[in-house]
């Protein structure tokens, strides 16, 4: 089992690493401009969302603990959403990649995988999955016809799921064992309630699967927002680490649906009181080399 410490109150990216280099990379943020009364997901007690998030809040934030670099992922499920994130990344030195969204159930998805694969910086797609009213969501026919068509594109598809939706999570990823998954906020473990099973031994199967990664991202969401630990957080973070190893997990911060909960540098710092105790070469993969390998950039040139 990996060992972890406690809080350390360093950068993310410390001189060792830095001094290699390496670009630290949050694979996981939002931006939006916000419109009344916001995204159907923004309720009570996310009043402090309701305003534009944009980059140049981001990389203020981003600066602070050394990171450099950003996976833009979307969160209004719409093309027109996709193609306003893949400009602001083609702009930016900063982003170095989008997820975006497609229809992925229409008959004509090949046609709109065209339309999107084509745009700058995109590096795949995502879907909702826990905002379905069917558990069974991913094993429809006309969902995973759209997914099979994403790897001749070069897509990867980010999953976006409870725990409860694991274990036919896992059926479809069987079904595409050449597709590059990434997994959202370690599926959302019921963290606020301590508990562990069955979302160890499920999340344990999934990475048994090569082709899938792990955000470490939206934990503190999934905890009580005003009186988490990392103490709270590590039982959770050490499963991931132990199933997945380093070499598949990301270090992500969900901003700024993680202001909810933390501001970015302390999260950032969390996270990186887990990794200290780790080698170099281990640290450099959640923060960097991981994303860059899941969705095919090189850190240094974006």
């Amino acid at each position: 089992m990996h060992s972890l410490i406690g809080l350390n109150r360093v950068l993310l990216c410390d001189a060792e690493t830095c001094s290699h280099g390496v670009r630290v990379i949050d694979a996981h943020q939002h931006f939006w401009r916000y419109r009344p009364p916001g995204p159907a997901w923004m309720g009570d007690g996310m009043d402090g969302l309701r305003r534009n998030f944009l980059i140049e809040d981001l990389v203020a934030v981003a600066a602070e603990v050394g990171v450099t670099g950003a996976i833009l992922v979307e969160c209004e499920r719409t093309i027109e959403e996709t193609s306003w994130l893949s400009a602001i990344a083609h702009s930016s030195d900063f982003t170095c990649g989008v997820v975006g969204w497609l229809p992925l159930t229409s008959p004509q998805i090949v046609s709109e995988i065209e339309r999107v694969a084509c745009l700058p910086k995109v590096k795949g797609v995502r879907h909702p999955i826990h905002d379905e009213s069917d558990d069974q969501f991913v094993l429809r026919d006309d969902f995973n016809r759209g997914v099979s068509a994403l790897e001749r594109f070069g897509l990867r598809f980010d999953l976006l799921v409870f725990e409860r939706h694991l274990p036919q999570t896992i059926q479809f990823v069987d079904r595409h064992p050449n597709q590059v998954f990434v997994l959202d906020h370690i599926a959302k473990p019921r963290i606020q309630d301590r508990v562990l099973s069955p979302w160890k031994e499920n999340l344990t199967e999934l990475a048994r699967r090569q082709n899938v990664y792990c955000k470490l991202s939206g934990l503190v969401t999934e905890a009580n927002w005003h009186t988490w630990s990392s103490e709270d957080l590590r039982p959770y973070v050490e499963v991931v680490f132990d199933a997945f190893t380093p070499k598949r997990v990301m270090f992500g911060s969900d901003w700024p649906l993680v202001t909810l909960a933390s501001s970015y540098t302390l999260w950032a710092e969390t996270a990186r009181g887990w990794i200290a105790q780790l080698s170099v070469t281990e640290r450099e993969w959640i923060e960097a080399r991981a994303a860059q390998q899941a969705y095919g950039f090189n850190p240094r040139q974006t």
